[in-house]
């Protein structure tokens, strides 16, 4: 099975979220590129973020937003440390 563009396009929203804390949601603006818009919007239909254009992560979005950040430092090169 591969992702698909809309699918990389929610990955990406989710992991712009800050997952520290509860109290700092992300606002999607209407000058953005379309695609973000349109992530941000299929989001808030499956009831991962509070709102239309970002907010908050719901329960549900927290745990995609984990999976979603967890998935990117793994696939990320490591960085080979220079022994002396």
């Amino acid at each position: 099975m591969r992702y698909t563009e809309d699918q990389m396009a929610e990955i990406d929203i989710l992991i712009h979220y800050q997952l520290d804390t509860t109290q700092q949601g992300i606002k999607v603006h209407s000058s953005a590129d379309k695609n973000q818009i349109a992530a941000v919007q299929r989001l808030f239909e499956k009831g991962l973020v509070t709102a239309k254009d970002g907010g908050y992560l719901t329960d549900i979005g927290r745990k995609a937003a984990e999976h979603a950040q967890a998935l990117v430092l793994m696939l990320a090169p490591h960085q080979q440390s220079m022994a002396s």
